[in-house]
């Protein structure tokens, strides 16, 4: 039976160290008493002038290996006694196979994993076993040559056998470098990962800023904005990061609900006019990609029906949101985008995600993007939800003792008023009926609640009732 879940699987630092190899099957090489002699009696004398054959080896990378001059020159000791190491313990497997074998593997791995370390380039480290290769059997075939010229032919049957060593070494070497990069790209992702939660839930240590800045190649003084992204396709989802962080330096971290993107607007000694343009254009940069999803644009009411209608993201804004008051249809498809007020330095990073949340508790469940600059006093009914409630139960509460649909019809009207800034005309125009049915309905309000539309407080009550009524 299969699992209704795939269980999730994290990446995880593999052991360190050699991991056992099955022996190859290999050909008898033809290896007779003799040829064994040749071969013993050069490694012994290979191994006896090991420090010449070392200064050779690294004159050879040196010169042929651009990487290894680099850290020659930084470290020559160690490179040094690093190449003698890795010799000593070839040569002497020449000599005693059986009894230097797993000795020279971990010196090969352990040369791999440390260069894997430090970022030298594998092909770099791969080039020099190979070189180290060819500077032994050189020695071996000059050393026979000068004591022994007629058993330079020997050593033909010894060949296979000191390539293979080779062979099997760089595969050690890059299985070592491998496991060992995949362990600290695993490490540094955790530690970015850490470093950014800690940012965004404001709990970063003062001592920690420096370091953060530096892994998420983001000034630490500056001035930026969280975006937070939520729902959508993750096509639809990756279209509005894009957008919202165009032209611009953005570290994103991934939740599992939201997504937030730490943006900067600005560098250190930008001044706050030009960190709220920044943000302006940053808002209409969330909403460039306008096709990438759609909404459905419902009434405002306790019954409304969605009227499907196509809109962009651009459209929303304009509409309803705009005004504190967002649609009450869902769609599952759609992305909702929050954007914070600009903050100064990453130390405000925490103080901007939390405002960041609010604008996306104010984004329509149709999709859209609020920017909390343009709802401030909706931001301040969503921040306090008890608050929200008694403000919406005293202005509204009235209408309950109605039929729902007649109720509906009220909050509709009123909804619809207040987003034409006062005008009747052009609500009737969008509720389709005539500006005085507009009319006679907000005086219905007026007298069922004891409220007066000519009287600012009142509408500013109003405005906030209704927004903590449709957003909370």
């Amino acid at each position: 039976m299969h699992h209704a879940l795939r269980p999730r699987t994290t990446l995880r630092p593999a052991p360190a160290g050699p991991a056992p190899r099955p022996r190859p099957l290999r050909v008898r090489s033809l290896i007779d008493a003799d040829a064994l002699r040749v071969l013993h009696r050069s490694a012994r004398v290979l191994l006896d002038d090991l420090p010449d054959l070392t200064d050779r080896l690294v004159a050879a990378l040196q010169e042929l290996e651009p990487a290894y001059r680099v850290a020659v020159e930084n470290d020559l000791g160690a490179t040094w006694q690093e190449v003698h190491r890795s010799l000593r313990h070839s040569v002497s497997s020449l000599l005693d196979p059986r009894g230097h074998r797993d000795a020279a593997r971990r010196c090969s791995w352990r040369i791999g994993a440390c260069r894997a370390e430090q970022g030298l380039p594998l092909d770099a480290l791969l080039h020099a076993f190979r070189l180290g290769g060819s500077l032994v059997w050189q020695g071996l075939v000059e050393e026979t040559s000068r004591s022994a010229p007629e058993d330079v032919r020997l050593l033909v049957h010894v060949a296979s056998d000191v390539w293979n060593f080779v062979d099997e070494h760089c595969t050690l070497v890059a299985d070592a470098y491998r496991q060992t990069e995949r362990q600290l790209a695993w490490r540094r992702e955790n530690r970015l990962r850490l470093l950014a939660t800690a940012l965004l839930d404001g709990a970063s240590r003062i001592a920690d800023l420096p370091e953060t800045a530096q892994a998420l190649d983001l000034p630490e003084q500056g001035r930026y904005v969280v975006v937070a992204v939520a729902g959508g396709t993750p096509a639809a989802a990756a279209a509005a990061r894009a957008a919202a962080a165009r032209g611009r330096r953005a570290h994103w971290h991934s939740g599992a609900d939201v997504d937030y993107g730490i943006v900067l607007l600005a560098g250190a000694g930008a001044g706050i006019d030009a960190g709220a343009d920044a943000d302006a254009a940053l808002a209409v940069d969330a909403c460039a990609d306008a096709d990438v999803y759609t909404t459905t644009v419902a009434h405002a009411g306790p019954t409304a029906t969605a009227t499907p209608t196509a809109t962009t993201c651009a459209d929303v804004d304009a509409g309803p949101v705009r005004d504190g008051v967002a649609p009450g249809h869902t769609s599952s498809s759609t992305v909702r985008v929050g954007v914070s007020t600009a903050v100064s330095g990453l130390a405000a990073v925490g103080d901007a995600r939390r405002l960041a949340d609010t604008a996306l508790r104010m984004c329509p469940p149709t999709g859209g993007t609020v920017r909390l600059t343009e709802h401030l006093p909706a931001a301040l009914v969503v921040s306090s939800p008890e608050l929200a409630d008694a403000l919406a139960e005293r202005v509204l509460g009235p209408l309950r003792a109605l039929e729902p649909a007649d109720a509906a019809v009220l909050l509709d009207t009123l909804a619809t008023w207040l987003a034409c800034d006062g005008s009747a005309q052009r609500a009737g125009e969008r509720l389709y009926c005539h500006r005085n049915t507009v009319l006679n309905r907000l005086r219905r309000y007026e007298q069922l609640t004891g409220r007066s539309l000519s009287r600012p407080a009142d509408v500013v009550e109003i405005s906030l009732a209704l927004t903590a009524r449709l957003a909370l």
